[in-house]
Parts: C-alpha cells; structure tokens; sequence
C-alpha cells in the first residue's frame, strides 16, 4: 500500500556506559538486578538487532545516540571541582549513590523521552514535540537537555517542527513523556484519539499508592494537552490504578498498549477501567465513525505479576507495508506459561489484526527494567515531513552495518558500575560518542565537543 503518513520508530542506541546502578524505585527488575555485571556490547546488539528486524520488514526506523555517561557537567555544577578524573574520583568517594545517578544507562529508553502529537492533530498542523522533564527522579531529569538537543538536531525544519520546552521541574508538573501516552486512529492518514495516563494529581498532596510512588501528574498531561494544541473532544485522561504502580507498573507502557485501533490492556491498568475505556470507545466511534478493538485482559489470564515479570504490555505492534499487523515481545514471554498462552490465542483469533508474534532477546535491557516498547519513540510523519527531518539517522543497510563495528570496537562486554570511576573509560567513551555523531552527521552535540 502507497502510503501518505508513515510511523517512524526511533529508537535510542544503548550506551558504553550501559550499568545495572538499581536507581528506579518502583521498577522491579531495576531495583532486583542492582549492581549486577552488565555487558554493554550485548545490549548495544541486541537494541539494533531488533530496529534492524523492523527495518528489513519495511517499518521506518530511525536511531539517537547515547547521553554521556558519567556526566561530568552535572558532577561540576554540584560543586566537585578539578580535572574530569579529579571530579568523577571526589564524586564517588564522597557520595557514590550520587555519582551512580550520574551514571545512568536510562537514557536509552526513548519512550520516555518526550511526548509528539502528529501534525493531523495539532490545530496548527505542525509536528510538536514535548522533552520530558522526568522530575520525578533525579539521575532521568538529568537526560531532558541532551534530549531536546537530539531531537532538534534530528527534526530541525520549523515549517514542520515545533519544539517545546520542558514542562516546570516540579513536582506538580512531573512528566515521563510517551510511556504514559497512546494515540488511536483508524490509519495514519487520519485524525486520532490521545489517551493521556497519570499516576497523581500534582497539586493534591495525597498518595494513592502504598508501595511505589507514582510519577506522571494529571496537570503535566493537561499542559501537555494544551501544548500541543489537541481538541479536547480528542483526549481521554486516566489515572493509573494504585494496585497496578504498586505491583511494580511504573509507567502504563507496562500494562497497556495501543497500535492504530486496537487496545490491549490489563483490567487492573487503570483506577476505573470500565469507565476509562467507555470514554475511549464512545470518543473514537465519534471521531472515526468504527468501534474501537479492545483486547482485555483479565487477572485470572495473566496477572499483574506476571505481566510485569514478562513485560507483555511492553511489546511493539507495527503495521508493515502489506497491512500486515506484527507484534514485537520480549523472549521472557515464551517463558511464562499464560503470557505465551495469551499471545497463542491473541494470533489465532480472528478478532484482532495482529497475525504474527516475534519474541526478541532483549535480556540486558530488560534486566534494568525496559522491554521493545521502552527503547523506541513513536512518531507519526506525513511524506513531506519524513524529507524534512535529518535523513542519516534512518536505518538501512550501511548504517546497521557501521553501527555494528562501531559498537565492536567501542564496546567492553563486562561492565560494574563502579568501573566508571575510571578516566580511562570515560575517554575512550568520548572518542566513541565523537566517532558516532560523525557517523550520524549530527554534529557537535556533546558538551565536551564545544
């Protein structure tokens, strides 16, 4: 099918820097794994193995390339003063959970980098762009500068592009960009509907949870909302169930998923389910005049456990060019009898339009608390917008094939977080982001390239 819009994948390069610190409360598998050896080199391969799958199926496919880690800017402008190796060695004998935070491997998660609205939605007709604040952990909310710098450089046309600051870093206003957003539509080409999760009412001292601590605000969706110029006929606003953060459902990536018009979710993902998909399906059929499909599942299928144990809700549906419909899991989906028996009926049913289950090795990512859907960012791109952005971020052939040699040569394939006390690392970590952005044509974007 000759399309005119087209969902771009784009997906952030793990780093060299790729370390189990066990920084994110209320992430199990975060918390679970802390200090373990990680193996940066598998990671890396693992990440692009899986964008490269989805490249050869013909989805559009795009890469960003890692923060720096260590980040010695921030280090610096906490007082630790000296040469880079004077300041990372204070840092972590002065406060070594400091230094870790400043060490965080998280930024490979492009789902939390920003929310996008597509250009069909936005009354202006431009594509916007919101960099996620992540305030609501300190070694995330390190990430949002480098991140809005990315993604200018990659969507730099501003007859096409509008890039919002960062929502206020408070938190009132906490925002953890697209892991807490779906978008519905009846295909590409069309208008959609924007389903805006939330884990607390900013301005409401109250907590719901009594494990975990939830982290996206109702008044950062709403700014947000506003922001990006959305029609409120075209939003729903759900808060997240208590029961679901605090079985270790951090964001609603983990317990729901969206693709064009079809959900699947959890019936314990939101505080009133019933209610919240009742709004869902009464706005869609308004808006696209066809009855949403909704997937439910139930606690006797799968429970809250196992969906966090698998990360089921985590996979990535994809529309391929022939209109077939894929899902994209992770591998411990297979290993846990009544996820791979729910992804079994979910293929052979005639009720939904996914035909086809992939389960990926994504072992290193999900030992820190990330599945297929946490590594890539969606955004939907007319043609003419797709010319507009930065093209030598797309994956084809010869950039998978430079990426690959570039992590073989860049990468150590053993790696604690403590190891990155050392300089040496940290140096041969700048030659290698150095050598990247070349590859990329990116630039300097890296603050020691300045």
């Amino acid at each position: 099918m000759n399309r005119k819009n087209h969902e771009l994948n784009l997906d952030g390069i793990v780093g060299p820097s790729h370390n189990y610190s066990g920084l994110a409360y209320g992430n199990v598998a975060s918390i679970k794994n802390q200090q373990m050896v990680s193996n940066p080199k598998a990671a890396a391969l693992q990440g692009l193995a899986k964008m490269k799958f989805l490249a050869d199926l013909g989805v559009y496919q795009a890469v960003t390339p890692p923060q720096e880690r260590p980040h010695v800017a921030t280090l610096r402008a906490l007082g630790f003063n000296g040469s880079d190796k004077e300041v990372l060695e204070s840092a972590f004998a002065q406060n070594p959970s400091l230094f870790y935070a400043c060490s965080s491997a998280s930024s490979m998660w492009m789902a939390n980098s920003a929310t996008v609205s597509p250009s069909i939605d936005s009354a202006d007709g431009l594509v916007h762009f919101t960099p996620a604040n992540l305030s609501n952990k300190f070694h995330r909310s390190i990430e949002e500068p480098m991140t809005a710098a990315f993604l200018k450089r990659i969507f730099y046309d501003v007859h096409h592009f509008v890039h919002h600051p960062p929502l206020p870093s408070s938190n009132a206003f906490a925002d953890e960009g697209a892991a807490n957003h779906s978008r519905f539509c009846e295909c590409f080409e069309s208008k959609g509907l924007q389903l805006f999760a939330f884990g607390r009412y900013g301005l409401d001292e109250g907590i719901s949870t009594t494990r975990y601590p939830p982290r996206q605000t109702f008044e950062a969706s709403q700014a947000i909302s506003r922001l990006h110029q959305l029609d409120p006929e075209t939003v729903v606003f759900a808060k997240q169930s208590p029961l679901a953060i605090d079985a270790g459902v951090f964001h609603n990536d983990v317990i729901s998923v969206s693709h064009q018009n079809l959900f699947l979710y959890h019936q314990n993902a939101f505080e009133n389910t019933p209610k919240v998909i009742e709004e869902l399906h009464n706005k869609f059929f308004k808006l696209c005049q066809q009855e949403l499909i909704l997937v439910p599942v139930n606690e006797e299928q799968v429970s809250l456990q196992q969906a966090v144990e698998s990360y089921l809700f985590n996979s990535q549906i994809v529309t391929l060019r022939n209109d077939a419909v894929v899902l994209i899991a992770p591998s411990e989906c297979q290993e846990i009898a009544p996820v791979k028996a729910f992804l079994d009926h979910l293929v052979s049913s005639t009720a939904t339009p996914i035909q086809t289950v992939h389960y990926f090795n994504l072992r290193e990512s999900m030992l820190n608390g990330g599945g297929p859907a946490c590594l890539r960012l969606r955004v939907v791109l007319t043609a003419k917008e797709l010319r507009a952005m930065h093209p030598r971020v797309l994956l084809n052939n010869e950039l998978y094939s430079k990426l690959v040699a570039w992590i073989e040569s860049n990468y150590r394939d053993r790696l604690l977080p403590q190891d990155l006390v050392d300089i040496q690392f940290l140096d041969q970590e700048r030659k290698a982001l150095d050598d990247l952005t070349q590859i990329l044509s990116l630039g300097s974007i890296y603050s020691f390239q300045n």
